[in-house]
């Protein structure tokens, strides 16, 4: 055991997690407390349509930092760059707050991205360094539970802050909470660190930051923006690609790399990185279009159309409570496939559903789903985790979280292909009125209660009817994605770990 690792040993470890806790939770609060707020800040802001920008510009700004984040955990410890990247996302809280535009928002909420960033994987990390084995899996189900406190909290909690003290605070809120995550984690994380000569990669950094932009950027904004086939969407995806060979190539030269290529080559990380792009496709891309559905084909009210989805952030941490046994019982690989498995069966039900049916009974389904996105998710966690030393354990951990937000774009922008390429085509087909030919405005109009309430019953049958046609065919791309899940899941390492949470060839590569 190193020195670093004694100290951490050392540390007061429920202090620490109470401190985690309150950051994860701050993290998770970000998309479910916005969200309901966004229009009233459009109201006061204007600028309707760049509003979609504080969404994304938030997930892009993330999505880059988040290799480096841990990156440079490992080189530099964790507690400084806890601190930094939760500082960056306290003063992005507080700009966003005290801003007077939509441009000055984005820009904030940019900032805000840069930190958060941070913070999600930065303490799955701390959490790794704290636990070892099965007590490892258990700490990270209690993470994952802010999640679903979040989505429940979140929703109720904008909308009293928005009627009472004003949107501003949705957004400031985070300013005294975050510092008091910064304190705790600075005072209470016992971390020494053995000081070695170190070099930054920048170059690396550089083409990481730029690659993984270019292609964020043409995943949030094909279909949206630009066509899939346009000339913006195919020069950002071609630049991507080549700025991503740029940076493998530099990588391959330097010592100490930004991504260091051999950890990611490991068999348990590759799969593991794999599984979570698909299993973060599955979320994003239930997540969108069942409330999708509920509403706009069911004609539910918003409330139950949130909570035929919020069952999966119920049955996610539930289920990464329970790997902490189950993986030390069966080993990684029996409960990775029976994770997929679950996301299979839950979205195979969801091609099931037809108007008329309960939204319940579609809460359900993605309580299925929840199972086994959190039962996955904590086996890719937990033996990533397990297979590298600490120096690596940062880096290692970023990796999997960057994984699963790619999946998360990707699989938003798939469906969302999916979905308007086929209600236009049908649309089209059915000799609708030329009014209601824009698959956009016809999803909207759906969603709508009031709007919805004063079409023809012809009109209101022959679109419901065609959003219903067309999210059933995004299921069963849902149920592809799952298949596929299932045989990646396969190549995760067989055998029961031992009580570090390391199998054999993770012994091996330590050793």
């Amino acid at each position: 055991m190193t020195n670093v690792e004694q100290a951490v040993r050392t540390t007061n470890r429920s202090t620490v997690t109470a401190f985690l806790l309150l950051a994860m939770f701050l993290s998770a609060m970000e998309g479910t407390i916005v969200a309901t707020a966004m229009p009233t800040i459009v109201g006061k802001l204007g600028g309707f349509s760049e509003f979609a920008w504080v969404f994304s510009v938030f997930l892009l700004a993330q999505a880059v930092s988040i290799p480096i984040y841990g990156r440079l955990a490992d080189l530099y410890g964790r507690k400084p760059v806890f601190a930094v990247g939760t500082g960056i996302f306290v003063l992005g809280s507080l700009l966003c707050g005290l801003s007077h535009a939509m441009v000055m928002l984005i820009l904030f909420r940019a900032l805000q991205g840069l930190g958060a960033g941070a913070v999600q994987p930065i303490a799955m990390t701390i959490v790794g360094d704290l636990y070892p084995g099965a007590e490892r899996a258990k700490v990270q189900g209690l993470l994952s539970s802010m999640w679903a406190l979040a989505s429940v909290v979140g929703p109720a909690l904008g909308g009293l802050i928005v009627q009472t003290i004003g949107w501003a605070w949705i957004f400031e809120i985070n300013v005294p909470l975050g510092l008091i995550a910064i304190f705790g984690i600075t005072f209470f994380l016992r971390e020494q660190m053995e000081r070695h000569p170190t070099k930054i990669d920048f170059l690396g950094a550089i083409l990481l930051v730029a690659a993984v932009c270019a292609l964020i950027l043409s995943l949030l904004e094909a279909g949206v923006r630009w066509a899939w086939a346009s000339p913006q969407i195919i020069g950002l995806l071609v630049a991507s690609a080549v700025l991503f060979a740029l940076f493998f190539l530099a990588e391959s030269k330097v010592k100490q790399p930004m991504l260091p290529l051999p950890l990611m080559r490991m068999r348990v990380i590759a799969v593991a990185n794999a599984s979570a792009l698909l299993t973060g496709a599955i979320t994003l891309g239930t997540s969108s279009y069942i409330p999708t559905f509920a509403q706009g084909v069911l004609g539910v009210s918003a409330f139950l159309s949130g909570v035929t989805i919020v069952t999966i952030s119920i049955g996610w941490p539930i289920a990464s409570t329970l790997s902490g046994k189950l993986i030390w019982r069966f080993g990684y690989r029996v409960n990775a496939i029976a994770g997929l498995i679950l996301c299979l069966a839950g979205s195979l039900l969801l091609l099931t559903i037809r108007p008329g049916i309960s939204p319940w009974a579609i809460a359900a389904y993605n309580l299925l789903i929840g199972f086994g996105l959190g039962l996955s998710s904590t086996v890719q966690v937990i033996s990533i985790q397990s297979s590298v030393a600490w120096a690596q354990r940062g880096i290692a951990t970023g990796s999997n979280m960057f994984g699963r937000i790619l999946g998360s774009t990707l699989g938003v922008a798939v469906l969302g292909a999916v979905v308007n390429g086929n209600l236009s085509r049908i649309l089209r087909a059915s000799g609708v009125a030329k009014g209601y030919s824009n698959p956009t405005a016809v999803t909207n109009l759906l969603l709508n209660a009031s709007q919805r309430g004063q079409l023809p019953s012809g009109t209101l049958q022959t679109l419901t009817s065609a959003l219903s046609h067309s999210i059933h065919l995004a299921f069963w791309t849902v149920v592809a994605i799952a298949f596929l899940g299932v045989l990646v899941s396969t190549g995760v390492p067989g055998g029961v770990p031992d009580e570090t949470g390391q199998v054999g060839t993770a012994r091996q590569t330590q050793a």
